[in-house]
């Protein structure tokens, strides 16, 4: 298992969480030369994460990447990244939000399924870990992931399920982090949302920057023409105290309620710890009754 950070610093305590992860799944742990090092804000300079993750690929004892964290940088990577050599050296790589970018654009130049689901250093509930299992340790088609029993004994609002548009998808799975999702609208890497089965998550955006980036992709983007929406919990989403504002909820439904396609919000999915794994770029449904999506692909052969 390849551990690399092609985002933002990973701390020591992250990079010790991580291991602990790891190597709790029975996995041994091979750290990207340059996995602490660090530049501002980023690990280390553009080309050392893109050395680190070409590295990662090339490895022919690593059957997987994993990330440690996300936070900020993949999207300068996206130009300089050698394609053909993850093409020819095929692994399942992990992450979620700031990673978002290097899902998206890997498998549109290779075709290579990804996972949008808990870096390494993220805390493994009972939940995470066994959606993670399942999908990567146990892969089977007709998989269908529940809203975490743990996120419906919260009381926070931002945590229950909602319900935006009636109804059931089924399209190719696209997406993940709301704000990656809109900066890389107009790009090479572009999201294309047609029919797709798109899932969005944010953390810690007020609800004006929610429809700023809702509506860039709304004008930017085809997301009108994509199959269904699965939003996951929006953490920390809310308007500030007295601040004149739609409720994070009310955005959300201004925006995609008029797709006029089934739209749910708050599956296990986001900055959350009941966080599951996505495949990225195989077939499956969404049932917002039942609050659920299934894969109807064995995403890892």
């Amino acid at each position: 298992m390849a551990l690399i950070s092609p985002g933002s610093y990973a701390p020591d305590d992250a990079v010790q969480k991580a291991y602990l992860n790891l190597e709790g799944l029975g996995l041994k742990v091979k750290p990207g030369k340059y996995l602490r090092a660090q530049r501002g804000f980023t690990a280390g300079s553009d080309q050392q994460r893109l050395d680190d993750l070409h590295a990662a690929f090339s490895d022919t004892e690593a059957s997987a990447v994993w990330c440690v964290r996300g936070g900020y940088g993949c999207t300068r990577l996206l130009p300089f990244i050698d394609y053909p050599l993850i093409r020819q050296n095929p692994k399942i790589l992990i992450g979620y939000s700031d990673i978002t970018a290097l899902l998206q654009a890997i498998h549109i130049e290779t075709g290579l399924v990804g996972f949008h689901g808990p870096v390494a250093s993220a805390t493994f509930t009972d939940y995470a870990k066994g959606q993670l299992v399942k999908v990567l340790m146990e892969p089977a088609a007709m998989h269908t992931i529940p809203v975490a029993e743990s996120q419906k004994e919260k009381k926070d609002s931002e945590y229950q399920p909602v319900t935006i548009n009636e109804g059931k998808a089924e399209g190719i799975l696209s997406g993940g982090n709301l704000s990656l999702l809109a900066a890389m609208a107009g790009t090479p890497h572009a999201f294309d949302f047609t029919n797709k089965l798109v899932f969005i998550e944010e953390v810690g955006e007020r609800p004006y920057r929610l429809d700023r980036m809702l509506t860039t992709l709304l004008q930017a983007s085809n997301l009108r023409k994509a199959a269904g929406v699965a939003l996951g919990v929006f953490t920390d989403c809310q308007p500030k105290k007295d601040e004149l504002s739609l409720s994070m909820m009310d955005t959300l439904r201004d925006r995609l309620e008029g797709l006029g396609i089934p739209v749910v919000y708050g599956l296990s999915f986001g900055h959350i710890s009941d966080n599951c794994t996505l495949p990225v770029g195989i077939s499956a449904s969404l049932d917002v009754q039942q609050r659920s999506i299934t894969i109807l692909e064995t995403p890892v052969l």
